[in-house]
């Protein structure tokens, strides 16, 4: 389970990630013994990839409710039940496996490594993003994505220009782990909103070679997402609202 706020610093933790499904991302977080992992929608390859490794599993952080999400977390404590389920202590009624209720401005540590809370509504009312300042990690589950936000199912365009605000007032080093492949899609998109734009083109030229190679685009970085990321860069939540119904209608 998480450690004590108060535990002494150990080595950085090793970030894996393990695309599933058709385009989700979970995340693997592990000192060589023990780990932790970041919104599972499924369970077998998680299963399969910490036995390979001989890891123990003792937390799971989720970042909202959604099914693609939570849907591997059950499975995952029948094999280590003793794994602590860390979430928002507002969205227990929709994760109500969680055994540590958390909110904003909380802090524990997680194998060594002070976890900071961020609540960012906007995606959900209630979710929220897990910051690791002293290795300078985001997992922002669907609030942030390369390139761009997720959609608005219970929020407001206000609460998410403050949720993105907070994020992008981040080191600008910060790796951002966000929970989908849509980066290139994203920049396609914002590449027909702002033809003219440099750092937009710059960044889909070398999203188009990143995934030509079969690779990932995540993780990029707040500082990259400040340069290009549309969103981030609205100067208010009409300008985000606007953004979002454009994004919605090229989605189709």
């Amino acid at each position: 389970m998480p450690d004590d706020a108060t535990d002494a610093p150990r080595a950085p933790l090793q970030v894996e990630l393990l695309p599933v499904l058709h385009d989700n991302y979970l995340f693997v977080l592990h000192d060589g013994i023990r780990a932790a992992v970041v919104d599972p929608a499924v369970a077998a390859p998680v299963i399969t990839w910490l036995r390979q490794r001989g890891l123990e599993l003792v937390a799971v952080l989720q970042t909202h409710h959604h099914s693609d999400h939570i849907g591997g977390t059950p499975a995952l404590l029948r094999e280590w039940p003793g794994a602590e389920v860390v979430a928002s202590r507002a969205d227990r009624d929709r994760i109500p496996f969680q055994t540590r209720g958390v909110a904003d401005g909380d802090r524990f540590s997680l194998l060594g490594q002070p976890v900071e809370v961020l609540e960012v509504p906007g995606h959900t009312r209630t979710h929220v993003a897990y910051h690791l300042p002293d290795q300078g990690e985001l997992f922002c589950g669907d609030t942030l994505f390369g390139g761009g936000c997720g959609r608005l199912f219970e929020g407001t365009p206000a609460q998410m220009r403050a949720s993105l605000g907070r994020l992008a007032a981040l080191p600008a080093s910060t790796r951002v782990w966000c929970a989908h492949e849509y980066t290139e899609a994203n920049l396609r998109w914002a590449t027909a909103e702002r033809p003219q734009d440099g750092a937009i083109a710059a960044r889909l030229r070398q999203v188009l070679e990143t995934r030509a190679l079969g690779r990932p685009t995540i993780p990029s970085s707040i500082g990259e997402e400040r340069r290009s990321n549309l969103f981030v860069r609205a100067t208010d939540a009409a300008e985000l609202a606007a953004l979002r119904q454009s994004k919605n209608a090229w989605q189709g």
